[in-house]
């Protein structure tokens, strides 16, 4: 199985944009300038319901104890059912392989229509048709900061996702090496790197920081790049081993990671739903939307020795393939695009995802192996999708969400020493409007005599309808942190 090269990008020219950050790539005098936004390292405070102060050992006060205890039981029981429900469904095996059309008992995750063949598109009043030559086997339209689902096609149909599934590396290893990390690459670290796979130009012997590397992944989708960053990880059979551990987090069950850097093996597969997955969660790291939606850099190139024995290291200037953002091949870059990630396969075909802006409106969209083989198709159902998106993002009703991770209750990724940029925005908790409903109950029965214990009852079950529903909006939304105010 062959990965295709990603198309030559030496005529991609940067278009002046509109970004979600301000522009990271070198200006056109050569400069190299490759900042961006630091990432921080302080962790948010994990989401916690207050407890009920000590009182005196009355058979009042137990009875009221017990009541509280019965409080705090059913708040997370509460926070529990109130998550998204998730469909009892099986990661698919190493030996699976993507069906030729969609099964008709696909995964809910995210709601019951998503596990639907077809379309599905909850149209109101006034609102547009959905585009009507789409050809892509698979798509869905996402509210990236809400995470309502617009309207979707196929969404969980499990087929190969080329170099799309390298977002969910990145999502995986990003906040492990710091960017001005070094690395000085050896022949074990590019071993097994598939034929006609795309390439960044990573040399044996040279140094690079991490930084380079995570540049030469997006921008080249560079293959050689991703099993550099493997090897630094603990080699390629570890970091599948983490991607699958990471997209399991994610509730992203439609995926199976088989290498790390999307190249087309039996059993690898993932969905438009889990992709999109992955890019709302890999946005909320700065880091991830710096190279997500650079245009153009400067990478290191390979040291040479002058006829005095001087050694000198230039750079060559290496291009973002996604045409959305850098416009090309008679393409023109989306306005408002700022990432995410394409991929070419011999399997996959053409996939791809991306993020636009429009009105203070975020959309993802995913869309996987047109149908129509016309130059550009992928990058064309996409944009079609994103501008029906935005016209129609207030006149129709969700057809599912994009579920927020298990370890969303605390705010932040396992293992991952991130600030609110990764993340819960604290709403939790203030738990209800920042009300302390067991302090409530707990200061009503010690006022009132036996009479205050009904009413810490009743208003403990106030409580718990009130907090239901906060929790459960706080689930859907899962907004991502101050998603990037746009700056020219």
């Amino acid at each position: 199985m062959t990965q295709l090269h990603t198309p030559k990008a030496s005529r991609n020219q940067e278009t002046g944009r509109l970004s979600f950050m301000g522009s990271v790539s070198p200006p056109r005098n050569g400069t190299d300038v490759r900042g961006g936004e630091a990432r921080g390292t302080s962790q948010a405070a994990p989401c916690t319901f207050p407890t009920v102060p000590a009182l005196k050992k009355t058979a009042e006060s137990t009875l009221l104890a017990t009541s509280a205890t019965l409080l705090s039981f059913s708040l997370a029981l509460t926070a529990t059912v109130a998550a998204p429900a998730v469909a009892a469904d099986e990661k698919p095996s190493p030996s699976a392989s993507p069906t030729a059309t969609p099964p008709p008992g696909m995964s809910k995750v995210g709601g019951a229509q998503l596990g639907l063949a077809g379309t599905q598109a909850n149209l109101g009043p006034g609102a547009p048709v959905l585009p009507k030559d789409l050809s892509a086997r698979s798509w869905i339209v996402a509210d990236a900061e809400s995470g309502d689902v617009l309207a979707a096609h196929n969404a969980h149909w499990r087929l190969p996702p080329a170099s799309t599934l390298k977002m969910l590396f990145a999502d995986t290893l990003l906040e492990r090496f710091p960017k001005t990390q070094t690395h000085r690459v050896v022949p074990s670290d590019l071993a097994g790197i598939g034929p006609g796979s795309s390439m960044v130009g990573v040399k044996e012997d040279e140094t690079y920081t991490v930084h380079d590397l995570w540049l030469g992944v997006f921008l080249q989708s560079g293959n050689d790049a991703v099993h550099v960053l493997s090897a630094m990880n603990g080699g390629v059979d570890r970091t599948v081993a983490d991607m699958n551990a990471r997209a399991e987090e994610l509730q992203a069950l439609d995926t199976n990671v088989v290498s790390p850097d999307g190249y087309d093996e039996k059993g690898q597969v993932s969905s438009a739903y889990d992709l999109t997955l992955f890019a709302m969660s890999g946005l909320r790291n700065a880091d991830f939307r710096e190279y997500c939606s650079t245009v153009r850099a400067k990478f290191p190139g390979e040291t040479k020795k002058n006829k005095k024995g001087k050694t000198t290291r230039g750079t060559f200037e290496i291009h973002n393939t996604n045409r959305l953002l850098a416009g090309d091949y008679g393409l023109d870059a989306y306005p408002g695009i700022a990432g995410v990630k394409n991929g070419n396969t011999t399997n996959a075909g053409a996939t791809f995802t991306g993020v636009a802006e429009r009105g203070g409106r975020v959309l993802l969209v995913t869309v996987m192996n047109p149908e129509k083989k016309e130059r550009n198709q992928v990058y064309k159902e996409t944009a079609k999708l994103l501008d029906w998106g935005f016209k129609a993002s207030d006149k129709v009703s969700p057809v599912g969400e994009l579920v927020a991770p298990k370890s969303a209750d605390t705010g932040a990724k396992p293992g991952a020493g991130a600030s609110g940029e990764a993340g819960g925005s604290g709403e939790g908790a203030k738990a209800g409007n920042g009300s302390d409903p067991a302090k409530a109950a707990a200061a009503s029965a010690h006022t009132d005599g036996s009479s205050g214990v009904w009413t810490a009852l009743g208003i403990a079950g106030g409580a718990l309808v009130l907090l239901a529903a906060g929790v459960f909006v706080i689930n859907r939304r899962w907004p991502l942190p101050e998603l990037m105010r746009r700056r020219r």
